[in-house]
């Protein structure tokens, strides 16, 4: 159990918070990150910004801290994920390549042990 988070939030940081959540064409997930931390900074616990937000606790935890590290701005931007294109890469590259044990052929479940991806996947590739 997390204990003692004290967010403090400089005007400048209030008012661009509170503009987010004013904002009718501000994406929502801003918003809501916004009013995490609103509400924190009010000095409100976990139990009831999750209530007022509708959101988990992990969720209110992920957004104080990333706010706590980055400010603002951590709170307006997505971490960038990896990219889907790799894993057709490298089965596109076994493909290419011998199949195992004497096999006269891949099969899906040859393939997806070598790339290490599930059966599905690599028959959807």
């Amino acid at each position: 159990m997390r204990t003692g988070i004290s967010i403090t939030v400089s005007p400048s940081d209030r008012q661009r918070l509170e503009a987010t959540v004013r904002n009718r064409t501000a994406p929502q997930k801003h918003v809501w990150r916004a009013r995490i931390v609103l509400l924190t900074a009010d000095g409100l616990g976990a139990n009831a910004i999750m209530r007022e937000t509708g959101k988990s606790k992990t969720c209110v935890w992920r957004w104080q801290e990333r706010f706590m590290v980055e400010g603002v701005d951590g709170l307006l931007r997505d971490k960038t994920r990896p990219s889907g294109k790799a894993p057709v890469e490298r089965v596109v590259a076994f493909t290419l390549e011998p199949p195992p044990h004497e096999a006269t052929h891949w099969t899906g479940r040859a393939m997806a042990e070598a790339v290490g991806l599930a059966v599905s996947t690599v028959q959807k590739i």
